[in-house]
């Protein structure tokens, strides 16, 4: 005789993981509870990309349309490589997983957040704000988990799910022995309007040093750059805008006219690279681990949001392959650890080459460039796909839980 199957889950952390498992599971007919610690909807403004397989699984939540709207696709998902004079080394065009999907679109992290929680309110799903767990008794898989939130209140639910992030909270109260890792890696941010005539994905490899431009609405966009960061330096947000000019001060080209505007006047973010690297299990006894608290990598490969919106996918699928029993936990990190490590280990090899702090060895890279990136990319998305058996599934909306 099976269990009680799952019916009502807490979602802990309302950012892109968070909102995606929302929406999916409450159009399975599940009660959702969202908490989310801060006062009030405010997340991070700059920019992100999204290529197609994360496009792809914004569509199976079904907001692909809002999306692309919102947002700036390149048709041709071509990337245009330069070193940091602005001398042309090759291009790249990213692939498409089918059609009428982008290969790569750019927007920004807002954006994606209203969205999502438009969407979370279609579905009634139950959001509290300013919200976090102070005692959890989640750890025996034969009983619901009891869990004591910051006002007092006192709840049980079916299953825990963890998407509060790289820092999670409840990580740290189930797996105590697992913290992010320091890449010694920083990346800058900030936005800016965009000229008409800017309408690819331009990267530039410098020595040590890569800076990125990527539009991400009809008149705005952003650059990234990544700089190597020995150590955990901290760096005061008022001072950010002249160290970010500072740190990139030898690229020119298409990045200079930006570099240039960078003024207090700008929205600058400055993040250090951590990444979360779990072996399976993801879970223990009623709490699941997703998006980054579980997996959490590094930006290079741009698969951050899409790993955490495809987990949201295929947790959904899951639960209706297992019944909405428990043994989903366990199915859950064997079909998703593959996946998330490759992104991990090839994102992590892409931040090394970019790295590189003498010039000769930088040349040699550049001309490795020429000769095999668009073979490396294709590979990497052909891998993609091979790794990820849940490409080709829509879940079915709206089907009720088992009785």
């Amino acid at each position: 005789m099976n269990p009680q199957p799952i019916k009502k889950v807490l979602i802990v952390g309302a950012g892109i993981a968070g909102c995606s498992t929302a929406i999916t599971l409450a159009e399975l007919g599940l009660s959702i509870t969202l908490i989310e610690k801060q006062d009030q909807w405010r997340f991070q403004s700059s920019g992100i990309f999204v290529y197609s397989n994360g496009l792809r699984a914004l569509q199976q939540v079904g907001v692909l349309p809002q999306i692309l709207d919102a947002g700036f696709a390149i048709p041709d998902g071509k990337n245009i490589y330069l070193d940091h004079t602005g001398a042309p080394i090759t291009n790249v065009f990213y692939p498409s997983v089918s059609p009428g999907i982008p290969p790569i679109l750019g927007i920004k992290r807002s954006e994606i957040h209203r969205i999502l929680a438009g969407k979370l309110a279609t579905l009634g799903v139950n959001i509290k704000l300013a919200t976090t767990v102070t005692r959890l008794n989640a750890l025996d898989p034969s009983a619901p988990a009891n869990v004591v939130f910051n006002d007092g209140n006192e709840e049980t639910f079916d299953l825990v799910i963890a998407a509060d992030g790289i820092r999670s909270q409840i990580r740290q109260l189930i797996f105590p022995e697992i913290s992010p890792r320091n890449t010694h890696f920083g990346v800058w941010r900030s936005v800016h309007a965009r000229p008409a005539h800017l309408r690819d994905k331009y990267m530039q490899m410098g020595i040590g040093k890569r800076l990125g431009i990527m539009p991400i609405s009809d008149d705005k966009l952003y650059i990234f750059g990544t700089v190597p960061e020995p150590g955990n330096p901290w760096f005061d947000p008022q001072d950010w805008p002249r160290i970010m000019r500072e740190k990139f001060a030898e690229f020119q080209g298409p990045a200079r006219t930006f570099l240039d505007e960078v003024s207090e006047h700008t929205e600058v973010l400055y993040t250090v690279v951590e990444e979360v690297a779990a072996d399976p299990p993801w879970y223990k006894g009623r709490v699941l681990l997703l998006g980054d608290a579980a997996h959490a990598s590094t930006p290079f490969m741009g698969q951050g949001g899409a790993m955490a919106i495809e987990d949201a996918v295929v947790l959904k699928t899951l639960l209706q392959q297992h019944q909405f029993q428990t043994s989903v936990l366990e199915a859950f990190g064997t079909a998703r650890y593959p996946i998330c490590r490759f992104v991990q280990d090839a994102s992590r090899k892409v931040g090394e080459a970019g790295a590189i702090e003498d010039a000769a060895s930088c040349l040699a890279r550049n001309h490795n460039m020429q000769q095999k990136a668009q073979l490396q990319v294709d590979q990497f998305y052909q891998q993609l796909e091979t790794l990820n058996p849940f490409k080709g599934v829509t879940p079915n909306h709206h089907q009720e839980t088992t009785q």
